[in-house]
C-alpha cells in the first residue's frame, strides 16, 4: 500500500477525492462505475444506461463488456464514497488482490513465505499494473492469472486430484472468476488447460485429472456464456454491426513483440534504461499504443532467461521439461506477431482478442513462480556444514530474507515508473472542480430529467474526435450531475442513435427547432471539438434568440438554454442506418456491399408506422436481388449494373427494423486493394412515414 500510495500521491483525503487520470478511456471507465451506481449495468441484465443517448437511452447491451460483476462491486462502493474515490479504491484493490493470489499460489508450491512475499510483492508491482492504470482498469485486475498457472499445473501433474479435494475446488473456482472476469484471460486459460489435459493424457492419464480439467473449461464457458448473454438477449437492433471496429491488421499491430519484454520504458526512473526505451521509442516503426507494458524488469528478465536456459538443457539432457518453460514457450508461441495467433486471425477470422501483448502477464507470473520455488528450494535445501560432506545443516534464514528484501527492492524500485507529478495532478484538479461547478449551476438551472443535446456528435464507443477534441470527453458533464440526461453515449451503429448525426448538419436555426421540438432544454458544445472554439455557432445561437448560457470556469465547456416543447415529439432520422455487410463509406461514392448487407431503421413511436422506402440501387453485374423488412419479402428484382430506382411500402413496428438487402450472385473482387470486394451499391436512399406526408429521409 506504501508503494501504492507513493506512486499517485494518495496520502489524503483531498487527493483520494481526486481521479489518478481525467481524460481519453479515463472517462469511460468513471461513466461504466456511475452506471453501475446508478443501477444500469447489473450483470445478467440489459444494460441500458438511462441518463446517456437521450431521450431514447443508450443500450448498451450490444458492446462486450468484461468484469460485469466487478464493476457492480464497484457501483455499490461508489454510492457510498462517490465514483472517485471508488476509482482510486479499485486501483488500489488490483494490486492486493494480485499480491494475495500470487503469494496463496507460492504458498501453495511450499515457496518459503519470504520469497512467495517477495514475488507477490513483484507481480503486485509489475509494470504492466501502473501501464494500464486507470484508463485500462479492468486489465490491472490480474489476480486470476497466478491462480490459472496453478490449476492448469494440477490438471497436469497433480496425483491427487479429486472433486472433493483442494485442488479440485481450486480449479473449478478459478474457472467460474475466470469466466466472469476479462475475456483476454480466458482465452489464454483455455488454451493452457487445454494443453494440461493434453500432457495428462500422453502421460499417466488419472481420470480425475481429466475429469475436473474438462469440467474446469465447461464451468469457465459457461460462466463467461452467462455474463455475455445480454449482448443476445437484449441487443435490439439485430441489423447494426459489432461497435468495436476490429481487423486483421490489428492482430498484427497490437501482438506481442518479444523484444518489448526487455525493452524498459522511454520514462524509467534510472537514467540508463530509460536510454533504452528512448531508443525503442526512435528506432521503432511499428509499435502499439501499448509498447512498453510488457516489460518483465530486471528481475523478471533474469528469471526469464533463467528459466529458458533450464528448459533448454532438460531437452539436451532428455529430462522433463519444467512445465512453466513450456507454458511461457506456448505463450509466446501463440501471443508473438506472426506467430498462432495471426495464423488463427488470418484462416478463421477470429480477430477480436487482437492486442494478444496482454498475454505477457502470464510470463511474468510464470517467470516469478519459477524464480521463488527455485531459490526457495535452494535456500531450503541441507548443505554441508563442515565442508567436508558430515553433518547437514540449513542456510541462515535471516540471510534468506535479506535476500528477498532486496530482491523485492531492486525489483520493484525497476518495474514502478515516476508518479505523474504536481504539474498533472493540479490540471486533474482544476478540471475536476470546473465540472463539479458547472454540473451544480447547471442542475440548479434546469428540472431533474432534464435532456441536454451535446455538441459535436461523436460516435460510442472509440471515435476518432475533431480537432483537439480527446475521445470520451462527452461523459465529464455525466459524470458531475445526478439528474441530467445527455444526448451522448448511443451505442455506434445503431439507428435509435442515428438522428443526432443527422441532426448536427442542419442550419442552426432548424436544428434550434428541432432540439425544442423534441424537449431539450439545453445545448452542451466543447470548444476543443470545434476549429474555432465553437464561435460560429454560438453566435448563431444567439442570432436565434438563445443567449442564456453557462460557461465552465476552465472555458472549454459551454452550456447554451433552449425553450423546450411543453409536448415534446420523439427526434426522427432522416435515413437507414447501414449495419453489417458493407465496406467503410467513401466520400462522393456510393456505399457498395460486399455480399448480404443490412440496414435498420429506428420507429420511436410505441405504435406502427406506415413507410415507403426508395432505394436507388446498382449491381456489381448483373444479379438476383431483394429487399426485406424484418424477415418479410417486400420486393425482389434482377437488379441491372446501372443506377436503379426501387420503392417499396411497409409497416415498421415500434423500436429498430431490420431491412435485409440479398443476393444470390457472389460479389466481384475487382482488385487485390482492401475494399474492393463489390457486390451491389446503394446511392441513395428516402424514407416518409405517413402521417402528414412528409419526407424524412435523403441521401445516403
Amino acid at each position: 500500500m506504501v508503494v501504492w500510495a507513493a506512486h499517485y500521491d494518495r496520502w489524503t483525503l483531498a487527493g483520494w477525492r481526486l481521479p489518478t487520470d481525467y481524460g481519453g478511456d479515463s472517462l469511460e471507465i468513471l461513466a461504466r462505475i456511475e452506471a453501475a451506481a446508478e443501477g444500469d449495468t447489473v450483470p445478467l441484465q440489459s444494460q441500458w444506461i438511462t441518463r446517456l443517448g437521450a431521450p431514447f437511452g443508450a443500450n448498451w447491451s450490444a458492446y462486450p463488456t468484461s468484469d460485469l460483476p466487478l464493476l457492480w462491486l464497484l457501483g455499490q462502493a461508489s454510492r457510498w464514497i462517490g465514483v472517485f474515490p471508488t476509482a482510486n479504491l479499485a486501483l488500489l484493490l488490483a494490486v492486493i488482490s494480485a499480491a494475495v493470489a500470487f503469494y496463496g499460489c507460492a504458498r501453495w508450491l511450499r515457496v518459503r513465505w519470504e520469497w512467495a512475499f517477495a514475488g507477490a510483492l513483484l507481480f503486485a508491482f509489475t509494470y504492466q499494473s501502473f501501464h494500464r492504470g486507470l484508463p485500462h482498469l479492468l486489465l490491472a485486475f490480474s489476480w486470476t492469472v497466478p491462480l490459472s498457472i496453478l490449476s492448469c499445473a494440477l490438471v497436469a501433474t497433480s496425483k491427487r486430484l479429486r472433486w472433493t479435494s483442494a485442488g479440485g475446488v481450486l480449479c473449478l473456482g478459478t474457472a467460474v472468476a475466470i469466466g466472469v472476469g476479462n475475456p483476454y484471460v480466458l482465452f489464454l486459460h483455455l488454451q493452457l488447460l487445454g494443453w494440461a489435459l493434453i500432457a495428462q493424457w500422453i502421460g499417466a492419464r488419472r481420470r480425475e485429472n481429466l475429469v475436473v480439467g474438462g469440467t474446469a473449461i465447461v464451468v469457465a464457458v459457461l460462466a463467461f456464456a452467462a455474463m455475455e448473454a445480454p449482448m443476445w438477449l437484449h441487443s435490439t437492433d439485430t441489423a447494426a454491426a459489432s461497435p468495436l471496429v476490429r481487423n486483421y491488421g490489428g492482430t498484427e499491430r497490437y501482438a506481442l513483440k518479444p523484444v518489448e519484454l526487455f525493452v524498459p520504458p522511454a520514462g524509467h526512473r534510472w537514467e540508463v534504461l530509460a536510454f533504452l526505451g528512448n531508443r525503442y521509442v526512435r528506432w521503432s516503426d511499428w509499435r502499439s499504443g501499448e509498447a512498453f507494458g510488457p516489460y518483465l524488469g530486471v528481475v523478471g528478465i533474469a528469471g526469464f532467461v533463467w528459466l529458458a536456459a533450464s528448459t533448454f538443457v532438460a531437452a539436451l539432457r532428455r529430462q522433463r521439461l519444467h512445465g512453466g518453460g513450456l507454458a511461457a514457450a506456448w505463450v509466446l508461441a501463440f501471443s508473438s506477431v506472426g506467430g498462432v495467433t495471426n495464423i488463427v486471425a488470418f484462416f478463421t477470422g477470429l480477430i477480436v482478442f487482437r492486442a494478444t501483448n496482454r498475454f505477457s502477464v502470464f510470463v511474468s507470473a510464470i517467470v516469478l513462480l519459477f524464480v521463488v520455488s527455485r531459490v526457495s528450494r535452494w535456500w531450503s535445501a541441507a548443505v554441508p556444514a563442515d565442508g567436508k560432506g558430515g553433518w547437514l545443516a540449513h542456510r541462515p534464514g535471516w540471510l534468506s530474507f535479506m535476500a528477498a528484501a532486496a530482491m523485492a527492492t531492486v525489483g520493484i524500485a525497476d518495474q514502478t515508473p515516476a508518479g505523474a507529478g504536481a504539474e498533472k495532478r493540479q490540471q486533474i484538479a482544476a478540471r475536476v472542480e470546473a465540472d463539479r461547478e458547472l454540473g451544480r449551476r447547471l442542475e440548479a438551472a434546469l428540472p431533474k430529467g432534464a435532456t441536454v443535446f451535446q455538441l459535436p456528435v461523436l460516435v460510442f464507443p472509440e471515435a476518432a474526435p475533431p480537432h483537439q477534441l480527446a475521445d470520451y470527453e462527452h461523459f465529464r458533464p455525466y459524470l458531475s450531475t445526478q439528474s441530467l440526461r445527455f444526448s451522448y453515449g448511443a451505442l455506434r451503429g445503431r439507428s435509435r442513435g442515428r438522428w443526432q448525426r443527422e441532426i448536427e448538419t442542419l442550419p442552426t436555426r432548424e436544428l434550434v427547432e428541432k432540439l425544442e421540438r423534441s424537449g431539450f432544454s439545453a445545448v452542451y458544445l466543447n470548444r476543443n471539438g470545434f476549429a474555432d472554439r465553437g464561435e460560429k455557432l454560438l453566435r448563431e445561437l444567439a442570432d436565434a434568440g438563445r443567449t442564456r448560457r453557462l460557461e465552465s470556469r476552465l472555458g472549454s465547456q459551454v452550456v447554451v438554454f433552449l425553450e423546450p416543447a411543453a409536448k415534446p415529439e420523439p427526434p426522427i432520422a432522416r435515413n437507414l442506418t447501414f449495419g453489417r455487410g458493407w465496406h467503410a463509406p467513401t466520400a462522393g461514392q456510393p456505399r457498395w456491399a460486399y455480399g448480404p448487407a443490412t440496414m435498420s431503421y429506428y420507429n420511436p413511436f410505441p405504435w406502427p408506422v406506415r413507410m415507403q422506402l426508395r432505394l436507388w440501387v446498382s449491381g456489381a453485374g448483373v444479379r438476383n436481388f431483394a429487399v426485406r423488412l424484418n424477415g418479410e419479402l417486400l420486393r425482389e428484382l434482377e437488379l441491372p449494373e446501372e443506377r436503379t430506382e426501387i420503392a417499396v411500402r411497409a409497416t415498421l413496428k415500434p423500436g429498430p427494423n431490420h431491412v435485409d438487402l440479398d443476393t444470390r450472385e457472389p460479389a466481384r473482387r475487382l482488385t487485390e486493394r482492401r475494399g474492393s470486394l463489390q457486390a451491389f451499391a446503394i446511392h441513395d436512399t428516402q424514407v416518409s412515414l405517413s402521417g402528414d406526408g412528409r419526407v424524412v429521409g435523403g441521401g445516403q
